[in-house]
């Protein structure tokens, strides 16, 4: 018996070193292969001034702030763009003070803070928190929609964004929660007892629901009257933990590119294009607490008092997964107005055959769901011959069906939305597929569709490829109008 023991905990030992083994040698073998990215530039690395959550208090006003983001923007301004080597010294790079995409040569800077005031009675205020690599100009429409209905809203710049990609070599989820809470005291102390909402796009979707669950608990924070998404990160890939240890890598200078994902150029003024791998890990961490913090503030039944949340999502979506959305949150909400815009594949004849699946099954069991304690909305064809759309909808608690005609189509080309598309309107300057031509921000990204031999371009076709703004926007304004307090 003891020899038997003997060579079953003989071989748990050689499994268990032989995984280890095998573990450590893909990760060795994907630093190798990192290898070969392009050079690390100034602005792949970490500026100093960046404030942190240990700095800010609950005492810190939006002007204390502020001050803060001008330390990190001078240092920017100041140390890294003048560093640009003679090769990086080009149009398309917004590292070039020359450049005419140097955001700070535009006459606002998106990346930075700002607030937009309505000219008569303020109905309410809005706190909105743009997503991961982003900039506030990533909210901005759905700022200007709030202000012209009377909101006060604040776009409030996360630590590590907007200036360099190095910075979110450094930039903690715990920044983004303190900086949140700030801007939602300030919100609060602009409008008085007015409607409150925060409003979040990706991991500022995220940001946003787990501030929400926060003020559950802590008195002390300002409670949201409504909560908007656009694609929020609940979930995302299970392999997105694993970056702690990708990035670990990069400690060795040998290995320093082990710490970024991707190193692209930057020709976008309000978006870094370069990933470093220590975000997608603080993205993994912040989805698990919030998944954490639904499931007991379900099981203590303190999610009753959580504020109706409008969600719209594309129902394909490579950055976050779409279903965590209404699996890891929606299913927990009680009925209470809550609302999801599922923005469908394009179901013509013509682009159908080409799809890899249809989501057929899962849509279905959505609206099939007489449980569902939310309203479903799916923006779809309204027919397999035609590009025109309608909102085929369910209420809560409801497995009834009705369309409602949209007077809206899907344009030539696009067979769906995407991740980045969803908050962006087709007449954005920079991502638009019909652009408001009196603003420029360089080139018009939404039009470029680049044909011609593959491994010619400097940046992957994919990048042009996926669309970047959200044709049915119309509709988003709709719902968001109809959503706010009365």
């Amino acid at each position: 018996m003891k020899q038997a023991l003997k060579r079953v905990f003989k071989w748990i030992v050689v499994g268990a070193c032989s995984a280890v083994l095998i573990f450590l040698t893909l990760i060795f073998a994907r630093a190798f292969a990192q290898r070969r990215l392009p050079p690390l530039k100034p602005w792949h690395h970490a500026l100093k001034f960046e404030v942190t959550a240990s700095e800010i208090t609950d005492t810190w006003t939006l002007q204390d702030y502020l001050r803060r983001e001008d330390e990190v923007f001078r240092e920017m301004n100041e140390k890294v763009l003048p560093a640009a080597a003679p090769e990086d010294r080009t149009e398309l790079n917004r590292y070039w003070p020359d450049s005419p995409i140097n955001p700070e040569r535009f006459k606002r800077n998106w990346n930075r803070t700002f607030e937009l005031v309505p000219e008569g009675e303020i109905r309410g205020g809005a706190l909105l928190i743009h997503g991961l690599t982003d900039a506030p100009y990533s909210v901005r429409a759905e700022a200007e929609l709030l202000r012209s209905l009377g909101y006060y809203a604040l776009c409030l710049r996360m630590p590590g964004h907007g200036t360099v990609p190095g910075a979110l070599t450094k930039a903690r989820w715990e920044d983004w929660r303190a900086a949140t809470r700030m801007g939602a005291r300030h919100v609060r102390r602009q409008v008085g007892d007015k409607a409150f909402v925060i409003a979040g796009y990706s991991n500022g979707g995220a940001l946003a629901v787990q501030y929400a669950l926060d003020a559950l608990a802590d008195q002390k924070l300002p409670r949201p009257d409504r909560v908007l998404l656009f694609s929020p990160m609940i979930g995302v890939s299970p392999f997105a933990g694993l970056a702690k240890v990708v990035a670990s890598v990069g400690a060795i200078p040998y290995f320093a590119h082990s710490r970024w994902m991707d190193l692209m150029p930057e020709y976008i003024p309000f978006k870094y294009n370069s990933f470093p791998a220590y975000a997608g890990q603080q993205t993994a961490e912040l989805t698990t607490r919030i998944q954490r913090g639904v499931a007991r503030s379900a099981a203590s039944g303190r999610i009753a008092n959580l504020p109706p949340i409008l969600a719209f999502v594309s129902l394909v979506d490579s950055t976050v997964i779409t279903m965590a959305t209404i699996e890891r949150l929606y299913a927990f909400l009680p009925a209470n107005g809550s609302e999801v815009v599922l923005f469908d594949l394009n179901r013509t004849a013509v682009v159908g055959p080409f799809l890899k699946r249809n989501y057929d099954a899962e849509v279905a069991a959505l609206f099939a769901n007489a449980a569902r304690p939310y309203r479903l909305a799916l923006v779809t064809n309204a027919g397999p011959d035609t590009p025109d759309v309608v909102a085929r909808v369910a209420e809560h608690h409801s497995s009834r069906v009705v369309d409602f005609p949209l007077s809206l189509r899907w344009p030539p080309q696009i067979f769906s939305l995407s991740h980045l598309a969803v908050p962006f309107a087709p007449n954005d300057p920079l991502f638009g597929i019909d652009p408001d031509t009196r603003v420029s921000y360089g080139p018009r990204l939404g039009l470029i569709a680049p044909r011609g031999e593959k491994g010619v371009l400097d940046v992957p076709l994919d990048q042009f490829l996926r669309l970047n703004c959200n044709p049915f926007f119309p509709y988003v304004e709709e719902r968001i109008r109809e959503f706010l307090p009365k």
